[in-house]
């Protein structure tokens, strides 16, 4: 099992080093300078602007530039926000406890109705159950987020009132950060309508960020369902009498969700990818409207940190789930 983790564990250099690459060149290929989007486009003089660059470090060449980086990074070293002076890795901690408590809900929403709809739609297979929930798996998975969005704060926030329209809690409840979860911090408040504020805040962009992962654990739930479901230990069980739900639950779903697993874990990257255009939609203050900010401000070493930081934590999720799988099913070890 060690060596298996090793062999895991050796893929993550050749991804970050590309990714590092990708996150280097990315904001660089977009148009636009940041030191006039600093200084503007008139208020800079040229001995101005190349006093900038040679202190930013934008004048040397590009290869010289990115070997500097891969040096700073490893000194643990992501670099200082252009705009905001600070610390990339700060601010990113500062704001990723708002991006994980939307995470997790959503992928707590997303497995609790994702997984039991898969199982009803394939012990009902072929049935107006199985085609119902199949069918608005497919239209969920389809779904544009930032029109799924749109449509749901018209309705909920404009036309029916029911919940907030952005941001992550009522202006009227001020209180310090504990956790960074603001469900837990406005239950350690005390504050009376705290926590069913920070609640009602959340409803719309966990139902949109949870709707794709929902779609695709579905699917994937019953496809694995209807694979063990006619194994021989199955019709097994079945000949032996035993009751329905302990044929469905033990023998078949125990088996059934090793793929689930896999596919929860990879669900990890499409959540934080889809927590750029949630968080820019509900206003949301976490690392998706962090990132999109900084795209626009051409904030290079915030993007370049923000990139190897999101794409550091889908590849540790992804290692935990190939070694949760080796140890569910010791036969991929070899």
């Amino acid at each position: 099992m060690f060596r298996f983790f090793l062999s895991r564990l050796a893929l993550l250099i050749p991804t970050f080093i590309g990714v590092s690459i990708v996150a280097f060149s990315f904001i660089r290929l977009l148009p636009g300078d940041p030191i006039l989007l600093l200084a503007g486009e008139r208020g800079v003089t040229e001995q101005r602007y190349q006093e900038l660059q040679a202190a930013y470090g934008f004048d040397k060449p590009i290869l010289v530039q990115y070997f500097n980086y891969v040096l700073d990074l490893l000194s643990g070293d992501f670099g200082t926000s252009l705009v905001t002076k600070r610390p990339v890795l700060n601010e990113f901690f500062t704001l990723f406890p708002a991006t994980l408590e939307l995470s997790l809900c959503a992928i707590i929403v997303a497995v609790a109705i994702g997984i039991p709809a898969g199982v009803f739609a394939a012990v009902k297979r072929g049935s107006w159950l199985d085609q119902s929930v199949m069918g608005v798996a497919l239209v969920g998975y389809s779904m544009p987020i930032f029109w799924w969005g749109l449509l749901l704060i018209i309705l909920f926030s404009g036309i029916l009132h029911w919940t907030p329209v952005s941001g992550r809690i009522s202006l009227i409840y001020f209180f310090p950060s504990v956790t960074g979860f603001m469900l837990v911090d406005s239950l350690l408040s005390g504050q009376a309508g705290a926590f069913k504020s920070a609640a009602s805040h959340l409803v719309l962009p966990t139902i949109v960020l949870a709707t794709i992962p929902l779609a695709v654990i579905a699917r994937q739930t019953r496809s694995a369902m209807l694979e063990v479901l006619g194994e021989d230990y199955v019709r097994t069980a079945r000949a032996k009498g035993l009751a329905p739900r302990r044929v469905i639950g033990l023998h078949a779903l125990r088996n059934a969700l090793i793929p689930v697993v896999t596919t929860i874990g990879l669900q990890v990257g499409v959540l934080l990818a889809g927590a750029i255009l949630t968080e820019t939609i509900f206003s949301w203050p976490g690392i998706g409207k962090w990132m999109v900010d900084s795209v626009l401000k051409r904030d290079y070493d915030v993007v370049q940190g923000g990139l190897l930081l999101i794409a550091a934590i889908v590849m540790i999720v992804n290692l935990i789930v190939d070694v949760l799988y080796g140890l569910i099913n010791p036969r991929i070890r070899t």
